[in-house]
């Protein structure tokens, strides 16, 4: 049956489906895994990075990890091509944004700017929907630290932990029952979870989530964005503070190796 109905995004099925649609949530689900948690001093970003050949020569740029804007960082789950073309047009929004009123673009502005473009490629014909999903941590003034999934439909919705790819079922699980929150509180901000916890979190999840003996430096990326003199700032961890990151937590992620 879906045979019939798949071949464009703009024909529904009887059942209500976009199949291209789902074909691409399903790309994304085979991508590295990157989780995004939000602390009270601001958030963490960790990703996965896919194996790839010995001889290829790494990359000096963020394959997973890259910067929007100066106070957005998104990890990104799906094509790269795909990707880096949503990458481009975001940081194209938040200049343009800066330009005109002289000031950060809000968060959620910059979210939903990029998410109505990804719904533009579901409704047209003669486009494919973008194979990629967003996790967007960002500060601004209005709303303080915000945590964004995106996916390829164009939707998007905040979060205080989320984890898109491989394994983001169990991940979720994870996050679901280690998260520390304040119970009673509806604002992302009302997290008591502070930084160290939550890069401690990250490691955990990672270190059960990837089908991996140890977790290495050359597998991962980490970001994390937080304020520094009332200004956010963004932090794209090296290869050596990323070690450094994962000798300081080698207790968590022992009970995965056994």
């Amino acid at each position: 049956m879906a045979r019939r109905y798949d071949s464009r995004t703009t024909i529904f099925s009887p059942e209500g489906r976009l199949y291209q649609v789902e074909y691409a949530m399903e790309a994304i689900s085979h991508a590295g895994t990157v989780i995004g948690i939000l602390s009270k001093d601001g958030i963490v970003l960790a990703a996965e990075r896919q194996a790839t050949s010995a001889l290829l020569e790494q990359s000096l740029g963020s394959e997973k990890i890259y910067e929007m804007n100066d106070n957005v960082v998104a990890g990104v789950a799906g094509l790269t091509a795909d990707a880096n073309i949503l990458i481009n047009q975001s940081r194209m929004i938040a200049q343009r944004y800066l330009l005109r009123y002289g000031s950060p673009i809000p968060v959620e502005q910059l979210v939903r700017r990029l998410c109505d473009l990804k719904q533009g490629y579901t409704q047209f014909g003669g486009l494919r929907p973008f194979g990629v999903s967003f996790l967007c941590a960002g500060w601004d003034s209005a709303f303080g630290f915000q945590l964004y999934q995106s996916d390829p439909a164009g939707n998007y919705s905040s979060w205080k932990a989320a984890c898109i790819g491989e394994n983001s079922g169990n991940a979720q699980s994870i996050l679901k029952q280690e998260y520390k929150d304040d119970e009673g509180d509806e604002r992302a901000a009302g997290t008591s979870m502070e930084m160290d916890d939550a890069m401690r979190l990250a490691c955990l999840v990672l270190s059960k989530t990837i089908d991996t003996a140890k977790l290495t430096s050359e597998k991962l990326e980490f970001a994390t964005i937080t304020l520094k003199g009332g200004k956010p700032h963004i932090d794209v961890l090296s290869s050596a503070e990323i070690d450094g990151v994962l000798k300081k937590y080698e207790a968590v992620l022992k009970p995965s190796d056994s």
